[in-house]
């Protein structure tokens, strides 16, 4: 990681420096967020909410990505190598988690997977469209991490059992389906590795819900 300067480091605590837009940066500590979703949480108008998402952009603090189910939309992610150790962390201590997405193939079977090794804690993940199988590069990729997929099974939400006391959707697609879950929810604005099936596209999804496990597991320390 490289260590930043005097100059960058004041940078970021003037960015921070505003009740606003460490509300903001507090929203995005566990799950991506649209312009609107941030700009309604802040309660602040478009103009103003635009402003302060600049000055959070220009320091380095967040991303952003189109999304793949929507294209209008754009997600807001926070930079958390910029950020380690100065952000408020939201105490959730989730118990059971299911992750969701379009096709439960790749991205969420893959999370629920990983959540149980790294916590101890149950999970399960299903898909708005479950597709037949999980998908062979989820399979080759999960293993890179020592998560195996095999004899896994894609399912659907109607097959879910246990109530989870949390929704994690890995998909944008499936977090745009505007499906209403009784319990708190988080959105994961991850690329589908499925659409371009390369092992260095799955690679780069399962290294990012692997660091955000970690993130979301260590919540309420």
């Amino acid at each position: 990681m490289r260590v930043m300067d005097v100059a960058d480091r004041a940078l970021i605590h003037a960015a921070l420096g505003d009740v606003h837009r460490l509300a903001m940066v507090d929203r995005l500590a566990l799950s991506d967020r649209t312009f609107q979703e941030l700009a309604d949480a802040a309660g602040l108008a478009g103009n103003l909410a635009a402003h302060h998402l600049g000055v959070l952009e220009a320091a380095g603090l967040i991303g952003r990505r189109v999304s793949d189910g929507d294209h209008r939309r754009r997600y807001l992610s926070l930079r958390h190598d910029r950020l380690d150790g100065l952000i408020k962390r939201t105490p959730m201590a989730p118990r059971r988690v299911l992750f969701v997405c379009t096709h439960n193939s790749a991205r969420s079977q893959f999370a629920a997977a990983l959540w149980q090794q790294r916590t101890g804690r149950d999970a399960d993940s299903a898909g708005t469209h479950p597709a037949q199988r999980v998908h062979p590069g989820a399979i080759r990729a999960a293993t890179r991490f020592g998560v195996d997929l095999r004899g896994m099974t894609p399912k659907g939400y109607d097959d879910v059992v246990s109530q989870p006391d949390m929704v994690v959707s890995v998909c944008d697609r499936a977090h745009e389906a505007g499906d209403s879950w009784p319990t708190a929810t988080l959105h994961w604005s991850i690329a589908d590795p499925v659409e371009a099936s390369s092992g260095e596209a799955f690679q780069i999804a399962f290294t990012d819900i692997a660091e955000r496990i970690d993130r979301l597991g260590t919540a309420h320390g």
